[in-house]
């Protein structure tokens, strides 16, 4: 099975799975919104990524939207794509350190003093303001 980003596709073949011409794909790498692969001769390859990226262009075109926005769309779109991938790592990293906590009072027995009897150790206690009985 092919991966998703290698890069087979010559660049009338990309265009026809995109439903684009040929110019259209050379335009959007121009403006910065596609960068396929080079042979060494210097032809380009798009893959099955690219092929994707230029049908969310496709898509955010057909609502009105100028290269411009489309290129800050698609900038904003990787980075929440980003974002969610830090976040779902961070928030296994806090189940984990929360699983070491609950694993440590667990096991460590008397480490750890329940608020509620500390609190009533100290009532107990006479202090300076507090009269013997």
């Amino acid at each position: 099975m092919r991966e998703h980003e290698q890069a087979v596709y010559v660049i009338s073949v990309a265009a026809e799975l995109a439903g684009m011409h040929p110019q259209t794909l050379r335009i959007y790498e121009r403006r910065g919104l596609l960068s396929p692969a080079r042979t060494s001769g210097g032809n380009r390859r798009h893959s099955d990524a690219d092929i994707a990226r230029l049908r969310r262009i496709a898509e955010l075109a057909a609502t009105g939207m100028n290269l411009e926005g489309i290129r800050h769309v698609m900038v904003l779109e990787q980075e929440v794509a980003r974002l969610r991938e830090e976040v779902g790592q961070l928030r296994n990293l806090a189940a984990a350190a929360i699983n070491e906590i609950e694993r440590r009072a667990n096991t460590a027995g008397t480490d750890l003093v329940p608020l509620r009897q500390a609190i009533q150790l100290f009532t107990d206690q006479p202090g300076p303001l507090r009269p013997r009985r």
